[in-house]
């Protein structure tokens, strides 16, 4: 009875050293990734929030709005004039070739009563 107890003792020391090692050393290393990456994006979101703070006070200012004014509004001050450039016209496509008609078929019973009328 001894001989079949070592390797059920033997079993149960191994489920216990994987829930005491395996399973938490897994979890720790999946949890270190994610802190890397999840680093990594703050990163990037940071930089990201840099430049929008940065935008937001260049847009505060009386120089950017005229220039955007004028870039994508089209907007002048009193007393000037505005030109556009418009592109030169591009020509015509040529045409599609004519297609000839489809020869629509009549039936089997027009057919024969052409070929009889044809003979007489």
């Amino acid at each position: 009875m001894r001989r079949a107890a070592w390797p059920l003792v033997a079993g149960v020391v191994l489920v216990g050293l994987l829930f005491l090692f395996v399973f938490p050393s897994r979890t720790y290393l999946a949890q270190r990734q994610e802190l890397s990456s999840a680093e990594g994006r703050v990163q990037v979101l940071t930089r990201e929030n840099e430049e929008l703070a940065s935008r937001v006070k260049k847009l505060n200012t009386d120089e950017e709005i005229e220039r955007l004014a004028r870039e994508q509004y089209n907007l002048v001050k009193p007393g000037e004039e505005a030109y556009a450039i418009l592109p030169a016209p591009q020509p015509d496509p040529p045409p599609p070739p004519a297609k000839k008609p489809a020869k629509k078929s009549r039936g089997l019973v027009a057919s024969v009563l052409d070929r009889i009328t044809f003979w007489s």
